[in-house]
């Protein structure tokens, strides 16, 4: 079990980092979709602005945990310094995994939410039935796309 996971360390933690900052969006959002839906009735302003909030807490709280968790491999053992191209490698290899896959869900996320609140279904559920569909394509598109890019590897 220990060499199962020193063996896939570094994408069981990049899927943990997808986990938390994905569950905390995910509160977010299903909060203020709900809320927004008390005061406005325009259900894809209301889809388009959830999607966005979510954005805004997921995206730095997933670069903060991914960075908090991999910035031993960012540090030069022999001078104790950031190697800054290895970070921009990385950065680079994040910024192509996540286009496509981030691409995938926003459209599936925007449609399912829409499609369901249209149908008179209640904010929070449909915002709930959205995410978990679109999270479960997101996951297999981001990790393809990290195996693609080659992210874990040295």
């Amino acid at each position: 079990m220990i060499s199962f996971y020193q063996k896939y360390r570094d994408t069981i933690l990049f899927n943990k980092n997808l986990l938390v900052s994905g569950i905390i969006s995910f509160l977010v959002g299903a909060l203020f979709t709900q809320i927004y839906a008390q005061y406005d009735e325009n259900h894809i302003v209301n889809s388009l602005i959830t999607l966005v909030i979510g954005y805004a807490v997921y995206i730095p709280l997933f670069a903060f945990l991914f960075y908090r968790d991999n910035k031993a491999k960012y540090i030069d053992p022999l001078t104790g310094k950031k190697n800054s191209n290895k970070i921009k490698n990385d950065i680079k290899k994040l910024f192509t995994a996540f286009s496509i896959s981030e691409a995938i869900f926003i459209v599936s996320k925007t449609y399912i939410h829409y499609f369901l609140l249209v149908s008179s279904v209640e904010p929070y559920q449909a915002y709930s039935l959205a995410e978990f569909i679109s999270w479960i394509i997101y996951f297999i598109s981001i990790n393809v796309g990290t195996k693609a890019v080659k992210l874990f590897e040295n």
